[in-house]
């Protein structure tokens, strides 16, 4: 019997970099993303609880033609569902298309909600759709707990336009705020799963202020020159998984800021963008923390860096306890970079004495190719150098033949095992460091 395939399965490249992941790198990403499952379509045999009240938004109203607005509609949907006290089941149908404008999903609800789109959710193709409302959001989740996305279907942003009348694409245009097109705000125990989400105006799915959230099997797609377009956006959450996720965007994959711990990302492949992402932080003098960060297990192909943390100048706080393990780098132009200078801006940033501290950082069996001859660069402040930089198990050779080497500036730390290119960092006991690194290790991530 021939194995049918998901309408967004990734196809021979994923087969192809499966088995070179299994030969070079232990990543055996293959089986997971060669088909993303989908949930049972309305009518299949598969059994729900019985308790569970089922709403069809093609019952209330809802045209689902992909031209007539249906905000209106699955807005009264939701309240309907919010307001029963046995758990909902909010269904949008498969082979319809739902076109909303920018629509809000508010909480508390009474009971367990779940929204299965099987068919696809559009955005308006023209920004002046957005006069009037909200410049920031489109579809937007927040207070809600016990929620679940899931079922299958496409979430389309529609962000041709905003993208060709954005600043970052062409200067001469005034810059304007553009809408994230999934927003999960103050939610908890919150599950996102199977589905695509693709051509965000901007970024396409952002966790803020959330805490204990699942994200898998999610297909998070739009063009390379898109810009800011990140794929997903963790903000001042804590508990935070993203496993078996398909990220391709113009801006990072992942992107982890302000405020967030206890953040485990397994086994994603990522690119084109910028790759995965701590930071940025401390911009404009503020405060950010992120601590407790597992990256484990990732493809990251053809990005502008591969694993980064990012900091502005002047800004304070701590990025501490990440471990970035199991990756493998094709063609990244730079695969390991700590850059504490950052500065995403037209004019000259100001050299400033205070920054946000680096510390308790390892990288482990990272292999692969880079795309310029600086594969590792760890540029730290003069006034709050890294500490506690721990390299172990590092292959990264140039991916046109040449050499690859490392750069640092006042970067500290320490190495196990082959590193290559010959790391540069001034080195620290490394038996104390390890000891600390496994300590912290077991204690804060073995919980998530």
């Amino acid at each position: 019997m021939r194995r049918r395939r998901s309408r967004f399965s990734p196809g021979p490249f994923i087969l192809h970099v499966g088995v070179l992941l299994f030969v070079c790198s232990n990543i055996v990403l293959a089986e997971r993303f060669d088909s993303l499952p989908r949930l049972p379509r309305p009518g299949s045999t598969a059994r729900r609880p019985k308790s569970r009240i089922v709403l069809s938004v093609d019952d209330h109203g809802a045209r689902g033609d992909g031209i007539g607005d249906d905000t209106a509609a699955v807005g009264n949907v939701w309240k309907l569902a919010c307001s029963l006290s046995a758990p909902a089941r909010i269904l949008l149908s498969a082979q319809k298309t739902y076109l909303f404008r920018s629509i809000d999903f508010a909480g508390p609800c009474r009971s367990k909600i779940t929204i299965e789109i099987a068919g696809s959710v559009v955005a308006p193709k023209d920004p002046e759709a957005w006069e009037g409302l909200n410049p920031h959001r489109w579809i937007y989740f927040h207070g809600v707990k016990h929620l679940t996305v899931e079922g299958g279907g496409e979430i389309n942003g529609m962000g041709q336009e905003w993208w060709r009348w954005s600043c970052k694409t062409n200067a001469t245009n005034p810059c304007h705020p553009a809408p994230t097109a999934v927003i999960f705000h103050r939610c908890k125990d919150l599950i996102v799963r199977n589905l695509r989400v693709i051509n965000g105006q901007q970024m396409h799915v952002a966790f803020t202020n959330c805490l204990r959230v699942r994200a898998s099997n999610l297909g998070v797609i739009a063009p390379a020159a898109s810009p800011n377009t990140d794929g997903i956006h963790i903000s001042a959450s804590r508990g935070v998984q993203i496993e078996d996720c398909i990220i391709r965007t113009g801006d990072d994959c992942i992107s982890i800021v302000s405020n967030s711990s206890r953040i485990t990302v397994r086994d994603i492949i990522c690119g084109p963008g910028h790759g995965i992402s701590i930071g940025s932080l401390g911009k404009s003098k503020s405060w950010a923390e992120v601590h407790d960060v597992l990256v484990n297990g990732a493809l990251v192909s053809n990005t502008d860096n591969g694993l980064r943390i990012k900091t502005w100048q002047g800004g304070g706080g701590s990025v501490t306890n990440v471990i970035f393990q199991n990756v493998w780098m094709e063609n990244v132009s730079h695969p390991i970079i700590i850059d504490q200078y950052y500065c995403d801006s037209f004019e000259p940033c100001p050299n400033q004495t205070s920054a946000v501290q680096v510390g308790n950082i390892s990288f482990m069996g990272i292999k692969g190719t880079s795309a310029t001859e600086k594969a590792m660069i760890f540029a730290c402040s003069d006034d709050a150098p890294c500490e506690g930089l721990y390299l172990e198990d590092i292959h990264l050779v140039s991916h046109t033949g040449g050499t690859t080497r490392s750069s640092c500036w006042q970067a500290h730390g320490s190495v196990s095992g082959r590193v290559y290119p010959p790391p540069c960092l001034s080195f620290e006991d490394r038996d104390s460091f390890i000891k600390q690194k496994t300590q912290s290790g077991s204690e804060n991530f073995h919980s998530f």
